[in-house]
């Protein structure tokens, strides 16, 4: 039990001289550790895991070997991956049948199994430390510090990487002076708004209370978005002490995590961490010998979208349905059960112990004049380094996508980025080179929202984008407020019938129109920033939109109701093979006659093809193509 700040100092102390001596193998061990984030545990490597706990055990390996599962790597195409201490060897890809190979070559005979390795895609060389992939090269980690190092569910790994040294400092701290130190790092909150972490803190601790509360939100519903799980599933104790620090700062003794039912791995282990704090008295009653006492708890979403919004988060922490409250008052005055509350989301709290640990300072030096610190990405869609990226304000676009993701896949050209999920909006290829921070996203007709990135090609089109985003919206519009339940349903309308060839040009000024009105009079922040897909891609793409209207042709080839399918009869050799797989029987044998002679071809009965794109898929000569 951590009963004052000395012991909480030598506990921290001896779990950094093992853990530092564990990641050298001056413990005498090979540690063989596997990502354990949800998309590589997906992909078997839990099965891994066990398959390397099997082999060592037959093999009498115990003395010299031993395995972990940690975090998320981030890396996600490249997953799963296992990494071997002291050496650092990075290995991806990795199969249950590729057990055998790693122990035998590298942990017996120290031997790297270079076919496991990752290839640089540019100067094809092969590559075996992390920190040298280019992916990772200018990335700094700071609410994602300890992911993909430490064991998640044990807590003696996370004090040996600076766990709770940021509370301690805090504690020894006034109120004040805590708010302060949070205000002169400049932090803005990750969820999406961007607004001042300190300020906020601030109203609170203002409010005169007998009771108030923290709360944070992991309710995160973007298409796309993994930020907030992968913290949680990595480092669940940085978000609790995070927490921790909001509640002494502000005067509150009671936290609420409200994480969305869907993310049970994250559950699990912020479980498993609450728990194993409270039995070595880092939660409970007179924390480090102090008069702060601080409990967590936790919540769990059924998946609404608009529960993202504070105030309807609010409503569901209490057992109400999940929608939004006017305001003000503002959570910070009158929140959860009427008492003042601060909602933050995983990753502001996450860097909340760095600032705390490290000073303001610090933090500070990293990003821009008004977007201070990192930001982390889900880095999705048409780009090769898919994955979980955590970059310094101010990166550019370019940077993000080609450098860090590698670029776009099969050659393709770049068409548009997709930043803040459905309430941001698409960049082009003109904003390449603007740095990424709260206020020139937004400039720019986009905004940083929770972290989503969303790349896509040349074969995307624009208007099917708007539309599915609109029908996303309409299905998770909490319908408390008329111009989001009624104006994104006639937004959403219009697109269907664009993208179906019976658009007219009024619609586009109906578009522009609705888009004003939604924006202006919605309730919330998701009902105001609900058009901004349409509006961005009205504004950029606005040509597509037209192709769709007067040409009725879909420039990407993606609107099944604008597309046609045609046989080359220069290409076509008659082998019947797309006829045999259509479902829709429409394609017949038919003759022509080149230069005297008779011959077999095919040809697609437009008026009866369903566009399921399988005789395209059949046809060896590539002889069908779509228009």
């Amino acid at each position: 039990m951590i009963e004052n700040m000395q012991m909480l100092e030598g506990k921290s102390a001896d779990c950094t001289k093992a853990f530092g001596e564990k990641l050298k193998g001056q413990d005498g061990k090979r540690h063989i550790i596997l990502c354990g984030g949800t998309g590589c545990l997906s992909n078997n490597s839990t099965e891994i895991k066990e398959k390397f706990e099997q082999i060592i055990k037959e093999k009498n390996l115990e003395d010299k070997a031993e395995v972990n599962q940690v975090g998320c790597f981030g890396f996600c195409s490249q997953g799963p991956f296992v990494k071997i201490y002291p050496e650092e060897t990075l290995y991806r890809l990795v199969s249950v049948n590729d057990v055998d190979e790693i122990v035998e070559s590298d942990i017996i005979n120290n031997t790297i199994v270079e076919r496991l390795l990752y290839v640089d895609p540019s100067t094809k060389e092969k590559i075996s430390k992390q920190d040298d992939i280019t992916f990772y090269k200018k990335q700094k980690r700071i609410a994602l510090h300890g992911c993909g190092v430490i064991n998640p569910e044990d807590i003696n790994e996370a004090l040996g990487m600076g766990a709770f040294k940021g509370l301690k400092r805090a504690l020894s701290m006034s109120r004040q002076e805590v708010i302060d130190e949070v205000l002169a790092s400049g932090i803005r909150g990750r969820g999406g708004a961007g607004f001042p972490s300190g300020r906020k803190w601030q109203f609170a601790y203002n409010v005169e209370s007998d009771e108030k509360y923290v709360v944070c939100n992991g309710d995160e519903g973007d298409p796309g978005a993994f930020m907030d799980r992968s913290i949680l599933e990595g480092n669940p104790l940085a978000v609790i002490e995070g927490m921790m620090i909001a509640g002494y700062a502000i005067g509150a003794n009671n936290g609420y995590f409200y994480v969305r039912a869907e993310y049970p791995i994250a559950v699990n282990r912020l479980k498993i961490a609450i728990k194993q704090a409270e039995e070595i008295g880092l939660l409970g009653d007179n924390i480090l010998g102090t008069d702060f006492s601080f409990r967590c708890h936790i919540r769990l979403g059924a998946g609404a979208f608009v529960c993202g919004e504070e105030t309807a988060l609010l409503n569901s922490i209490e057992g109400k349905r999940g929608m939004p409250r006017p305001r003000p008052p503002f959570p910070a005055v009158k929140g959860l059960w009427g008492k003042p509350t601060i909602i933050n989301n995983v990753e502001t709290l996450a860097c909340v112990p760095y600032i705390l640990r490290e000073g303001a300072a610090t933090f500070s030096s990293v990003g821009t004049e008004n977007s201070k610190g990192t930001k982390v990405f889900a880095l999705g869609g048409n780009v090769n380094n898919v994955g979980l990226v955590e970059v310094p304000m101010g990166t550019t676009l370019r940077e993000l996508i080609f450098d860090i993701g590698g670029g776009i896949p099969n050659g393709k050209k770049f068409k548009a980025i997709q930043t803040g999920g459905p309430s941001g909006g698409c960049l082009t290829e003109e904003f390449l080179d603007e740095p990424i921070d709260f206020d020139n996203l937004v400039a720019k007709g986009s905004m940083m929202g929770s972290g989503g990135a969303i790349v896509m090609d040349e074969d995307t089109c624009m208007v099917d984008v708007a539309k599915f985003y609109m029908e996303f919206i309409c299905d998770e519009s909490c319908g408390k407020c008329s111009p989001c339940r009624i104006g994104t349903k006639r937004m959403l309308e219009i697109l269907t019938r664009i993208t179906e060839g019976q658009g007219t040009m009024k619609d586009l000024e109906d578009l522009e129109e609705l888009s004003e009105t939604v924006k202006a009079n919605s309730l919330c922040a998701l009902g105001q920033t609900a058009a901004n897909p349409v509006t961005s891609t009205l504004k950029h793409f606005r040509d597509e939109y037209i192709a769709h209207i007067v040409d009725k042709k879909c420039p990407a080839h993606i609107c099944k109701n604008l597309m046609q399918y045609q046989i080359n009869l220069d290409k076509c050799v008659g082998c019947g093979l797309c006829a045999k797989g259509c479902p829709a029987e429409c394609i017949e044998r038919t003759y022509y006659i080149p230069e005297g002679h008779k011959l077999a071809s095919f040809n697609i009965d437009t008026s009866k093809c369903v566009k399921c794109g399988s005789c395209m898929a059949a046809c060896r000569l590539k002889a069908i193509s779509k228009n």
